[in-house]
């Protein structure tokens, strides 16, 4: 692991940079986001610019991620751990795999759970959408799609206006919320559709096979 490059890339979809840890409800978010997403590192003694401030205390960082992991996460989460020196200075890389147990939640501080997905930079909490997306990825057994009007509709006005959001979907073909959710997640989960999220808006779009 090149440190050095990895750090300048900067935070992202797969990557988290963290002072230090001093909350286990609060890290169990990242590591649920990572895990429902792509996998990730989070590379703990690094701040939010980059600079290397080092780790102080490397049994505590491991203790308080794990206790995230399997306190705080479910299903638990096994995180794999490498330190790295730089200038003298320690940084503890946390691996977190893609799920293959999807989806995770995390338990905030009134014991609730709540899943959550990577976006950019971003730990966010995961919508409906997301959440039966990640249900229909761990189901997907090669199932044959055949096409109705409906999804021809859809199909046509993704190729006149490029994107369409849920609103606009069931305004479309006139469906419930729940029947165009279901429509549209196993669309996105067959690799017709991409799911594109913010912290204010989510939208879809046809695959970009370029």
């Amino acid at each position: 692991m090149n440190i050095r490059e990895i750090i300048l890339q900067g935070e992202g979809t797969t990557l988290d940079f963290k002072k230090t840890i001093t909350n286990a409800e609060k890290i169990a978010k990242s590591l649920v986001a990572f895990a429902n997403n792509q996998g990730g590192v989070l590379l703990i003694g690094v701040a939010d610019d980059g600079s290397i401030v080092g780790v102080k205390s490397e049994d505590e960082e491991r203790y308080m991620i794990n206790k995230a992991a399997h306190q705080f996460c479910k299903p638990a989460i096994e995180p794999k751990f490498e330190e790295i020196y730089i200038n003298h200075k320690m940084v503890l890389a946390v691996t977190i795999s893609k799920s293959d147990t999807k989806p995770h939640y995390a338990m905030d501080a009134n014991k609730a759970w709540w899943a959550y997905y990577r976006v950019k930079d971003k730990t966010v909490l995961a919508s409906k959408i997301v959440l039966d997306m990640l249900k229909e990825e761990q189901s997907q057994n090669g199932k044959m799609i055949v096409y109705s009007d409906l999804e021809k509709k859809l199909f046509s006005y993704l190729e006149e206006q490029g994107r369409i959001t849920l609103k606009q979907f069931t305004k479309l073909t006139r469906l419930s919320n729940k029947k165009a959710q279901k429509l549209l997640v196993g669309l996105i989960t067959s690799g017709i559709l991409q799911l594109h999220l913010s912290e204010k808006e989510e939208y879809f779009t046809f695959i970009n096979l370029k």
